[in-house]
């Protein structure tokens, strides 16, 4: 068979598709539809599945530390309450005075109870940090900084600064603004006895703990949680010089302190996704359902088509079309409706997901949770286009077989 003969058979099917697509524009245009809301599942899905993942990673990046130094379990909500790095201070200092090193700080973080009256106390977590930054993107007020140099302020029994950040669901629910007070402590006795100044609202270290929290000073922390004595901290986090390999770093601080562990910040990530095995398999099976739920609404979907077109099929049969050409017809309209109704999927998708991603920051407090990177579109589009177009002619043919003259009589 010459190229010619083969691209006037191929013209053919397209011809008859198209014509049988005109006869039911209405047919065409809700499989269509059909087709792109099958997309935008498995695209939606499959955001929410990667954001799932995405979001442990950007909570340390936008810590923006080279280093991390901790003892486990790496998972902060778990070692929270513990604090297990003793004298961290001191160890700050001795790694600040490192040539290759340009900072080192320490962070705690423990459970408080806050409460905009002394009986009326919420439980939530509190990070305690040296001061805050820009990267904070405060929704309201500003944050707090300590004037003196961190390595060399006494520990104290009572909060010297006694200034806080709350997540701004946190400030909602006790209806509170900054300059206003609340009460905070470790207990409820003693957040009836400590008044903290909100300064500002700040979803910061929320996105990394997965619930609201708020931030305090360090040593107001430290103070509250009555750890001043043995200066306890969950995580040390240093920066190293701008010449200085971070890796060769960690490897020299791991030599020097046994008893901690030492980790970049790329596998402070991996560390703590380990210590969180279900973070890893929800993604993965939001993926996974989004591609077989794709797939099978797809399937059933021209399956659907193929059926409902027996009669037109019988018709073509009688007149002499090869099985082949039958499927071959259902297969050009498998590709043009999978090709129209992915690309309407994936228009769609954006426009869903900053919807979705809007109600998910207004609810649950996450920004972007769904993440729409360039494989999760062609994923969905593949599965429109070729997953359409093989599993149309697929049932085109099967349709064949029962496409007779009976179907003409009925």
């Amino acid at each position: 068979m010459s190229g010619r003969e083969v691209f006037g058979r191929i013209r053919a099917v397209f011809g008859l598709a198209l014509a049988q697509l005109r006869r039911s524009p209405g047919r065409a245009t809700l499989t269509v539809i059909a087709v792109a809301l099958a997309v935008l599942s498995v695209t939606l899905l499959a955001s929410l599945g990667v954001g799932v993942v995405d979001k442990g990673e950007e909570g340390l990046e936008s810590a923006d530390r080279d280093i991390w130094i901790s003892s486990d379990p790496v998972d902060p909500t778990a070692s929270g309450t513990q604090n297990p790095i003793v004298g961290a201070h001191g160890i700050a200092a001795e790694i600040h005075e490192r040539d290759d090193v340009r900072s080192a700080t320490p962070i705690a973080v423990n459970d408080v109870y806050i409460g905009s009256e002394p009986d009326e106390l919420q439980r939530h977590s509190a990070v305690g940090v040296e001061s805050t930054h820009s990267g904070y993107d405060f929704v309201e007020g500003e944050g707090f900084s300590m004037d003196d140099d961190p390595h060399e302020r006494p520990p104290a029994d009572e909060p010297q600064t006694a200034e806080i950040v709350l997540d701004p669901r946190i400030a909602d629910e006790l209806d509170i603004e900054p300059g206003e007070t609340v009460y905070v402590g470790t207990s409820r006795e003693t957040a009836a006895a400590t008044e903290f100044t909100v300064v500002g609202t700040s979803r910061h270290h929320s996105q990394y703990l997965g619930s609201p929290a708020a931030t305090v000073p360090f040593a107001d922390l430290q103070a509250i949680a009555g750890t001043s004595g043995t200066d306890r901290a969950t995580f040390l986090t240093v920066d190293v010089a701008d010449d200085a390999d971070r890796e060769a770093v960690a490897d020299d601080l791991a030599a020097e302190y046994p008893a901690y562990d030492v980790r970049t910040s790329d596998q402070q990530v991996q560390a703590m996704l380990e210590e969180r095995p279900l973070v890893l398999a929800s993604g993965a099976t939001l993926v996974g359902l989004a591609v077989l739920g794709g797939v099978v609404l797809t399937v059933n979907l021209f399956a659907l088509v193929a059926y409902q077109q027996r009669e037109e099929l019988a018709a073509l049969r009688a007149i002499g079309l090869s099985r082949w050409v039958l499927a071959g017809t259902i297969g050009a309209q498998g590709l043009v409706i999978g090709l129209l109704g992915g690309l309407l999927g994936v228009a769609a998708t954006p426009l869903v997901t900053r919807g979705l991603n809007y109600l998910a920051a207004d609810v649950i407090g996450f920004e972007r949770l769904l993440r729409t990177p360039l494989e999760v579109y062609v994923v969905g589009l593949v599965l429109a286009v070729c997953v359409g177009t093989v599993v149309a002619i697929a049932t085109g043919w099967r349709t064949g077989r029962y496409a007779t003259l009976e179907h003409l009589d009925g």
